[in-house]
């Protein structure tokens, strides 16, 4: 926000699911925040319950830009080794998918990453400082299970490399885990080679006569590495053994989150690994996750073909804090595209607003949205914020224009510089009701209710057109 980048009190606290509490933010190195975020797996296209993660992450990324620190973020691409059950038996996702499909996997990943990556940037979400493949750091995953394996903490079993988790005593405290009961519950069914329930794979062995189209050489055989590693090995490589901030899912925590601390804790011999875990929560619909395995999707274009725009998707989001289930719905996306689109009708018009702007008066309004932006990233919060301003008539249009580009470097809705809307085929039930009540008053020659209605509308950015088949309006 210009020069004034940091704010009173507390500064930038967010929920850590390592210590189940909101702290205050300190980065390991002043000034710089290292982030790594879960990216997709790229087997089928990303629905609108994987963007959330990624508004999610470009949120946390944009808030540290906002208070001045050199953020350095780095996501992954899953494109080998993610399994079609988390106890690592079942298909590799992509393999299975190439199988069905008769295409090669890496072009299907290619499709899907390019997909994905679009998606975000349609979203308003900054590219990532760096954007790694699995299938491209076969070397670093193998070095680090190489650790492992000097460190004692692994075993061979029946179809792969396995990790031991009585190496690292701390298992189970990331996700508050009953080891004891999930062993108990797992005695029936578990495979007889593995030495605990929770034990997952480092490097999957390729079957017995079968040619994978993803397998590489190993000091253990042939065949392809585990989901968790390559987060691992990824993160460390580019933001060091030891990082401040890990985004994800809540799915994320019982298995694959707690799998990585534990591998890498125990090889490089660090702890804290991260510093704090941040865990977005599901988009539910209905009573169900949204979720590929529950076949509830849409994607990104689906709203556009319903004349969404993609921002409004971004608007709904921000209309949820992130550690909430956020409920979808047809009504519910269709008031968040009417509410953006009324919100772009009031900034969209500040945006050459000429003036002087008197830092003083819009000091409180900076402050508030400053304030939510710190308690753990309160998105509704801020909205709300940027949504009283947009229409406070009593700071100027040049005040107004000022505090909007300050907080859309954390919105990220383009609310000075996006497209105007479209008004063919919009229609908006309160608008429609004034224009009914205006031609009421026009013919009852209530001249005064007439402009005065006329008035509140231009206010809004909405300008009405008086034709022979009655009043028209659209956005200016």
């Amino acid at each position: 926000m210009g020069a004034a980048k940091r704010v009173s009190g507390p500064g930038l606290q967010f929920f850590n699911s390592r210590t189940r509490r909101k702290e205050p933010f300190v980065s390991l190195e002043p000034g710089r925040a290292r982030v790594y975020s879960c990216g997709p797996t790229v087997y089928s296209p990303q629905h609108i319950g994987n963007m959330r993660s990624v508004v999610f992450a470009d949120l946390v990324c944009r808030a540290l830009r906002l208070f001045g620190y050199e953020v350095t973020h780095v996501m992954n691409i899953t494109d080998v080794g993610h399994l079609t059950d988390d106890a690592d038996e079942g298909d590799d996702k992509m393999e299975k998918a190439a199988r069905e499909s008769g295409r090669r996997a890496e072009d299907i990943a290619a499709e899907n990453t390019a997909q994905w990556l679009a998606d975000r940037r349609r979203l308003g979400c900054i590219d990532p400082d760096v954007l790694c493949k699995a299938t491209e750091h076969i070397d670093e995953q193998i070095a680090m299970i190489e650790k492992l394996e000097a460190a004692g903490a692994t075993y061979r079993a029946a179809d792969g490399i396995y990790f031991d988790i009585r190496a690292f005593p701390g298992y189970a405290d990331l996700a508050r885990l009953d080891l004891a009961r999930q062993q108990a519950g797992a005695r029936v069914t578990e495979r007889k080679d593995k030495r605990n329930a929770q034990d997952f794979a480092l490097w999957k062995f390729s079957p017995e006569g079968v040619r994978r189209q993803q397998e590489w050489d190993s000091p253990w055989g042939r065949g392809f590495p585990g989901w968790h590693i390559e987060c691992s090995a990824m993160s460390t490589k580019y933001l060091g053994e030891r990082f401040d901030i890990h985004t994800g899912g809540v799915e994320h925590l019982p298995v694959h989150h707690t799998n990585e601390v534990a591998q890498s804790e125990v090889a490089l011999g660090v702890h804290p690994w991260v510093t704090v875990w941040m865990h977005h929560d599901w988009l539910v619909w209905g009573d169900e996750k949204i979720a590929k395995s529950t076949g509830n999707v849409l994607v990104l274009e689906d709203l556009v073909a319903r004349g969404i725009r993609p921002l409004s998707y971004r608007y709904f989001l921000l209309q949820a804090h992130y550690r909430k289930q956020q409920n979808w719905g047809d009504d519910a996306i269709a008031a968040a595209d009417t509410g953006y689109r009324r919100l772009l009708g009031q900034t969209l018009p500040l945006a050459d607003a000429p003036g002087p702007v008197d830092a003083e008066r819009i000091a409180p309004a900076r402050e508030r949205f400053l304030a939510a932006v710190c308690d753990d990233l309160n998105a509704p919060r801020a909205l709300a914020v940027a949504t009283e301003v947009a229409r406070d008539e009593s700071l100027s249009a040049a005040e107004r224009r000022a505090l909007i580009a300050a907080f859309d470097e954390w919105l990220g809705l383009d609310l000075l510089t996006a497209e105007p809307p479209d008004a063919a085929g919009e229609s908006d039930p309160r608008i429609d009701a004034l224009l009914e009540e205006r031609q009421r008053a026009r013919a009852a020659k209530d001249f005064a209710t007439s402009d005065r209605i006329r008035d509140e509308l231009a206010a809004e950015g909405i300008v009405i057109e008086d034709t022979p088949d009655g009043p028209v309006w659209r956005r200016r």
